[in-house]
């Protein structure tokens, strides 16, 4: 009986020592993927930080100032509003007849119509028109702007998640000008008016605007030649 009890305690020993290696194995596994946890939360942290601050950075000097503004005139036309009053013509009747004058001036000078300068110009002169004939729809922009959060501000690293549709208006105003610039295109026409008086010298449309070139580049040393072929006095 005694050589049992004997045999018994070192298994024991060995045992209880094996169970608290593995626990103190699993305690540092545990720990080790708390850290792994903590270092991927504080990276993805970091990263954030870094596209915000890259945002701020990228963003005007007074955009802040400009934003508050904002937000206060949407607050008081909201306030105005269910009040039943016309912000619009209340906030006319706080400008003086000397500061719109001066207003409408200062606009004129900052955008004068300089005339055809390149497409680019053109272009950007019809972007200006059209952007300025579109009233915003400052309560849909705040609704929009609640639903998709930060995504409403998409940087390079933002994903496509929201699907925006836009309104039948919109569509609508997009038909129409489009329509209307098809009309104004198709009544001006750059042809020339026919010159009966003019010498024949071509067979098509096509050769006629050729010789014309001809003329325009070298028709100052191919004078003399062809009065001397029309008089028949040409060596």
């Amino acid at each position: 009986m005694a050589s049992k009890s004997s045999d018994a305690g070192p298994s024991t020993s060995t045992d209880s020592s094996e169970l608290s290696a593995a626990a103190r194995r699993a305690e540092r596994m545990k720990k080790l993927r708390d850290l792994h946890l903590r270092r991927n939360e504080a990276r993805k942290l970091n990263h954030a930080e870094v596209v915000e601050e890259d945002k701020r950075s990228k963003l005007p000097s007074n955009f802040e100032a400009k934003r508050k503004r904002a937000e206060w005139e949407l607050d008081d036309q909201k306030k105005r509003k269910a009040r039943g009053e016309d912000y619009d013509r209340i906030k006319l009747l706080d400008i003086s007849a000397e500061d719109a004058e001066r207003w409408e001036k200062k606009k004129k000078k900052k955008n004068p119509d300089q005339g055809f300068a390149g497409y680019e110009q053109a272009g950007l002169r019809q972007y200006q028109r059209l952007t300025k004939q579109m009233k915003p729809d400052m309560e849909r922009y705040e609704d929009v702007k609640q639903r998709i959060g930060e995504d409403m501000y998409p940087t390079v690293d933002t994903l496509p998640q929201h699907e925006y549709k836009d309104t039948e208006a919109g569509i609508d105003r997009m038909v129409n000008d489009l329509e209307k610039q098809i009309d104004k295109r198709n009544k001006y026409s750059r042809r020339r008016a026919y010159n009966d008086e003019e010498d024949i010298s071509y067979i098509n449309e096509r050769n006629m605007k050729f010789n014309k070139k001809l003329e325009r580049f070298y028709g100052q040393y191919t004078t003399e030649i062809k009065q001397n072929l029309e008089r028949g006095t040409a060596v």
